[in-house]
């Protein structure tokens, strides 16, 4: 359906706050085994509930010392190898060989499970089926929007641009030949993506290479993994965790406007706290509500209402002069850009026809462009309140969007067609006529 592509609306203080949580996240979790301590069960919250009641007794030495090793290899690793050997991949190396002809008994990765699962044939049963859609379509819902976050965090390291649909498509198939297999459905890793960026992969070729190297480590080369020490893993992912943290949108705190800034770190907060969907949709919601507030300020702007032709610079000289005969009884309101939700209640409240001392109301809109429903609602609103003052109501300028908003939505039904002129100067002529056969009668 092409819906991936609205992933790119999200803010950046939203994505920030999502990558700078991963790498906490990492950070966290692998500090037990740069201890020399076997991983927590319990996630960041498990780990940092181990880390306060710790004896200091029960760090293992050597572990850590081993680990620090690693990562200072990963920090001075010479910038000029990093392509044809990249830091993290040359610390795997050099410390399992040394791990295991010099410091032997440190904690490894051990057996690795080998060989594929069979396949098994879809069971399907009518009973259940709509416990099956509804079902798949959650898991698909968050699966996808886990994968285009990670696209999105990607995109943000690489500068690059990533295609929604080819991901989700891509997804969609891998999900569908691992439920053959009894795999459980899964989406894009950012951890294990981030690693590989910053390990310098840029191509879909990295990703075929981890799934391949995976595969082999199924099919029988599991052995070569098994002697892996975890501290060195642990250095690794300390590495990749540090990097990932969004330094740069860190150094503008002071800079950066309030508003974003906390929607920053409450996203942040709540990756590492909750789960990184709940993170990225309140995110998303509360930079929603502050750029309306924004947005509502530009787009009443363009609202502008006086009886005084001296004040309305949009007026042509040939306008001004026919309105300054209506002396003060015709009320023009000019409505110019675009007016959604975020500007609706306002709106309703400055355009509305203060009419006293005023006969008719003529509501241009030849700069107008998007109107949204709520904004529609609001100008049915200020037409209605008119009318309801026994005030004529003359509209001008409609077409395009606007037109079609407010013709679909029964806006104007109260509105004769003999009261609605292409343009802002037929408006105001047929007001100064309905104006001199008021006076006359």
């Amino acid at each position: 359906m092409g819906l991936g592509r609205y992933i790119i609306y999200t803010p950046y203080s939203v994505v920030s706050g999502f990558m700078t949580g991963i790498g906490v996240i990492i950070m966290i979790i692998q500090t037990l085994p740069f201890l020399g301590l076997p991983t927590s069960t319990g996630g960041v919250l498990g780990t940092i509930e181990t880390l306060t009641a710790l004896d200091a007794g029960a760090i293992d030495i050597r572990a850590l010392l081993f680990a620090a090793a690693t990562l200072a290899v990963i920090v001075v690793w010479p910038k000029r190898l990093q392509r044809l050997f990249p830091a993290p991949l040359a610390a795997l190396v050099l410390g399992t060989v040394i791990a295991a002809f010099a410091v032997k008994g440190l904690p490894e990765i051990g057996d690795v499970p080998i060989g594929l699962p069979s396949l098994i044939s879809p069971a399907f049963s009518f009973d259940i089926l709509p416990q099956m859609f509804q079902a798949g379509f959650v898991l698909a819902l968050l699966g996808s929007i886990d994968s285009l976050l990670t696209s999105l965090v990607s995109d943000s390291v690489t500068k690059t641009r990533h295609d929604s649909d080819k991901e989700l498509v891509g997804q969609g198939l891998g999900n569908l030949v691992a439920g053959l297999i009894g795999g459980l459905p899964g989406a894009g890793a950012t951890m294990r993506t981030l690693v590989n960026v910053r390990a310098g992969g840029r191509s879909p070729v990295s990703g075929a290479l981890h799934a391949l190297v995976l595969l082999a480590l199924a099919m029988g080369l599991g052995p070569l993994v098994t002697h892996v020490p975890h501290a060195v893993l642990a250095a690794i992912l300390m590495k990749v965790g540090w990097d990932i943290i969004d330094w740069g949108y860190l150094a503008k705190m002071r800079r950066a406007p309030r508003e974003k800034f906390i929607i920053m770190l409450i996203t942040f907060g709540l990756t590492v706290f909750v789960d990184l969907i709940t993170a990225v949709a309140v995110g998303i919601i509360l930079a929603s509500f502050v750029n309306s507030r924004w947005t509502a300020e530009e787009q009443l702007k363009g609202i502008k209402q006086t009886a005084n032709a001296d004040e309305l610079d949009q007026l042509s000289e040939e306008e001004r002069a026919l309105l300054r005969g209506a002396n003060g009884k015709i009320l023009v309101t000019l409505l110019r850009g675009t007016f959604s939700y975020a500007s609706a209640r306002e709106l309703a409240r400055r355009a509305s026809p203060q009419l006293t001392g005023h006969r008719l109301a003529i509501y241009d809109f030849t700069h107008a462009g998007y109107v949204d429903t709520s904004a529609a609602l609001a100008i049915q609103e200020l037409i209605e309140l008119a009318s309801g003052q026994g005030r004529a109501v003359l509209v001008s300028g409609l077409d395009g969007h606007a037109r079609r908003a407010l013709e679909g939505l029964g806006v104007l039904d109260k509105i004769p067609r003999a009261h609605r002129f292409a343009t802002r100067k037929d408006a105001i002529v047929a007001a100064l006529s309905m104006l001199s056969d008021i006076s006359e009668s």
